[in-house]
């Protein structure tokens, strides 16, 4: 015989929960929004142009880390980081106690004047990021370039580090 089935009581709610987008968390996304909006449902004069937009929907800013990939090669290691939009004189790479630290600063400024607008634009951020170097790196060998917003440091093996690798049988039990 099967146990009978118990109702726990339950109590129903009819208001709605609040409704939280995407980036509702950000203190002043509400203020943009409504900003966009203001200049959305405003008239342009002939000559503005409709596609200016004043806060951008690209997003909240740059991201504060870069991509990064890290590969183990035969003879070495190889930081791959895309830094698009900045130039090589604001990235630092450095060696210091045992990690290699790549951290650089993206500015940018832009203004633009015509007839019935003004348009003036700045994006900033900083990144560091951190990466422990293996002890069978030869660390004087290190060498970076940079070329096309994509930094590439490679981390040479040691000789020894290379022959390292020993095939071992499989007997059978």
């Amino acid at each position: 015989m099967a146990e009978a089935q118990t109702k726990v009581p339950m109590r129903e709610s009819k208001e709605t929960p609040p409704n939280y987008g995407l980036f509702d968390w950000h203190p002043l996304e509400t203020l943009r929004r409504q900003i966009d909006r203001l200049f959305e449902d405003a008239p342009f004069q002939k000559g503005a142009t409709p596609d200016l937009e004043p806060f951008g929907r690209f997003g909240i800013g740059w991201a504060a880390t870069p991509a990064v990939d890290l590969v183990e090669k035969d003879k070495e290691y190889q930081i791959t980081a895309e830094l698009p939009g900045i130039d090589e004189k604001n990235v630092e790479v450095k060696l210091s106690n045992g990690s290699l630290i790549i951290c650089g600063e993206k500015k940018e400024q832009r203004e633009e004047k015509d007839k019935g607008y003004f348009l003036s634009e700045r994006r900033y951020g900083s990144f560091r990021r951190a990466f422990r170097v293996p002890e069978n790196v030869e660390s004087d060998k290190i060498d970076a370039t940079f070329a096309k917003g994509v930094l590439t440091v490679h981390l040479p093996k040691s000789a020894q580090a290379q022959k390292s690798e020993k095939n071992i049988d499989i007997k059978a039990a």
